[in-house]
């Protein structure tokens, strides 16, 4: 595997590392900047709403600007995102920080992917996504329980001081390692735009939107949970954070051969169980030990939903998927804004710590009802075909249009 495809890596663990950190940290920012925790929680939804806008507008903007400096553009952004959280001096000054660094996520994972499908040959596509997609996957397992860690010892800006430090760390890792990548003349904005606007495409984009807000109900605020519900100390916060990685991962691992398999039924019985899961949840917090697996169990099921909804996206997209797949993490980070919020709005409205587990669990039905009549309106000949799948860049069934392959400085 080329050495650029690490330089992807530690930039997906940067921005893996500051989407989910401030879930952890949510009780000292609001003990800090003196206000309440459900308050504190749309810093959560901030973070995805500027996912959510700046996905496809940076993308649509970055169309005709070459690879290598789209990404170290995106990651720039980032890392001034980063560091006004660091250094911001009340409340709404952090909202817009946070709106800030999110505003390069999406296109980021969507522009790398596509530059680490062409750093390799044919038939290694899938693997070197992979690559990429597994600095996140680290983040969840180590770099957000370290880096709460560090917030709850140091202050909550030593971490955000922290993490715009790997941003720049990143960024003189793609400028070294990554080579030349030019747009394919092939693709265009308007191709893209009519790509996004598929019905199928569409509908896996909103099953994305419900379904996923169902975990980030509960995870929002798992921080408050373990010390809340479970009655663990405030140091078992990091324990729980990881441990939600590692389901998350292996969720992860599960789906693809799953989807491989059999796509839409994948899909089915993920967001199925998530809501099965999410129910169990809310009486599992009251036992510490059956707790601990819960959390495990709800990570695993969640990130179960995440490969067979960007399948169906990617796969729908067809020859056009660079939008498509920036879209898809802005439905992801839609939901959760709106996960957040929704289980904010049930633990202020007095109905207990437990109760986003319930909120999430009528979230992910709704996205499986959604899903399910996506399925039934969709005639394509092939639907469920196996395909490679990879989070975050899937291949489809058909295939990509040609491209010049990466020029080596």
């Amino acid at each position: 595997m080329p050495l650029a495809l690490l330089a992807l890596a530690v930039s997906a663990f940067g921005i893996g590392t500051t989407e989910f950190v401030m879930m952890g940290l949510l009780p000292n920012v609001a003990d800090d900047l003196h206000t309440s925790v459900p308050t504190a929680g749309y810093l959560v939804s901030a973070y995805a709403i500027g996912v959510v806008i700046g996905a496809p507008l940076l993308t649509a903007l970055g169309s005709r600007v070459p690879r290598k400096r789209m990404l170290l553009l995106l990651m720039a952004v980032f890392t001034v995102g980063n560091l006004a959280s660091a250094l911001a001096p009340g409340f709404g000054t952090l909202v817009g920080a946070r709106i800030l660094a999110g505003l390069p996520h999406g296109a980021f994972f969507g522009v790398g992917a596509v530059v680490a499908a062409r750093l390799v040959r044919e038939g290694r596509q899938a693997r070197a996504v992979a690559t990429m997609f597994l600095g996140l996957t680290v983040a969840n397992i180590v770099g957000v329980p370290a880096a709460t860690l560090l917030g709850q010892h140091l202050g909550w800006r030593a971490t955000f001081l922290v993490v715009a430090a790997i941003g720049l760390v990143a960024m003189a890792a793609l400028a070294r390692l990554v080579p030349q990548v030019p747009v394919d003349g092939h693709q265009g904005l308007g191709r893209e735009l009519r790509a996004l606007g598929n019905r199928q495409v569409l509908l896996g984009l909103l099953t994305a939107v419900f379904g996923f807000a169902g975990v980030f109900a509960v995870y929002s605020y798992l921080s408050s949970m373990t010390t809340e519900a479970m009655g663990f100390g405030e140091s078992s916060v990091t324990l729980v954070l990881a441990l939600f990685g590692i389901g998350m991962t292996l969720g992860a691992l599960v789906a693809g051969p799953l989807t491989d398999r059999a796509l839409r039924p994948t899909l089915y019985g993920s967001l199925a169980a998530l809501a099965f899961v999410l129910v169990g949840f809310r009486y599992a917090l009251t036992v510490p030990a059956l707790a601990l697996v819960a959390v495990v169990v709800l990570g695993a099921v969640g990130f179960m939903t995440t490969t067979p909804l960007q399948m169906l996206v990617m796969n729908k997209a067809k020859t056009a998927p660079t939008l498509a797949s920036a879209s898809n993490h802005s439905a992801f980070n839609l939901a959760n804004a709106g996960g957040a919020w929704l289980g904010g709005a049930a633990i202020a409205a007095g109905w207990g710590w437990s109760s986003p587990a319930l909120v999430g669990a009528a979230l992910a039905l709704v996205g499986l009802a959604i899903a399910v009549t996506a399925g039934l309106l969709d005639r394509t000949p092939r639907n469920g075909a196996a395909t490679r799948v990879v989070t975050g860049s899937p291949r489809t069934d058909e295939p990509a249009p040609s491209a010049e392959p990466a020029r080596a400085e």
